[in-house]
C-alpha cells in the first residue's frame, strides 16, 4: 500500500474538532468507515513546509474516505494514518476554502496527547495511507 509521511508540530486549536466529533452523524460515519470510535478531540498539527505541500498532493492522488455532511456542515475527507509508529487513527481534511494548507487535524480512538505524552510544540510524524 502506498503511503506518505507528514510531519508537524503540536498546537492547541479552538475546539472546533471536538464540537464536530460530538455530532452523532459524524461519530457514526467514522465508526462505519474508519472502524473506530473517535476520542472527543483532534490533535492539531502545524505542518512543515514540505508536509504542507505533500498534503496538497495527497488530495490529488489519494483515495479519501468521505464524511458526508448533514445540511449546514462541510464535508470532510479522511485518510487512515499511523501516528508516531504507535497509534492507528486518521487525518481529517475539512473541505472549507478558508482552511489553512499548513494545518492538519488528527483523530484516533484515544487521546493522542495523553497516549503519546505530547506537549505544545512537539514534532509528530504520521504515516498516511493513500488508499482506503
Amino acid at each position: 500500500m502506498k503511503t506518505i509521511i507528514l510531519k508537524g508540530k503540536v498546537f492547541s486549536g479552538q475546539g472546533g474538532g471536538t464540537k464536530f466529533l460530538k455530532l452523532p452523524w459524524v461519530r457514526r460515519q467514522i465508526n462505519e468507515k474508519l472502524w473506530f470510535e473517535p476520542f472527543l478531540g483532534t490533535l492539531n498539527l502545524k505542518l512543515s513546509k514540505e508536509s504542507a505541500e505533500a498534503k496538497k498532493d495527497l488530495l490529488k492522488t489519494g483515495k479519501a474516505i468521505e464524511i458526508v455532511p448533514e445540511k449546514g456542515f462541510c464535508r470532510g475527507l479522511c485518510f487512515k494514518a499511523l501516528i508516531m509508529d504507535k497509534v492507528e487513527g486518521a487525518i481529517v481534511l475539512p473541505q472549507v476554502s478558508s482552511y489553512p494548507d499548513d494545518v492538519l487535524e488528527v483523530i484516533a480512538p484515544v487521546s493522542l496527547r495523553e497516549t503519546l505524552r505530547l506537549r505544545e510544540g512537539d514534532e509528530v510524524q504520521l504515516t498516511v495511507y493513500l488508499q482506503a
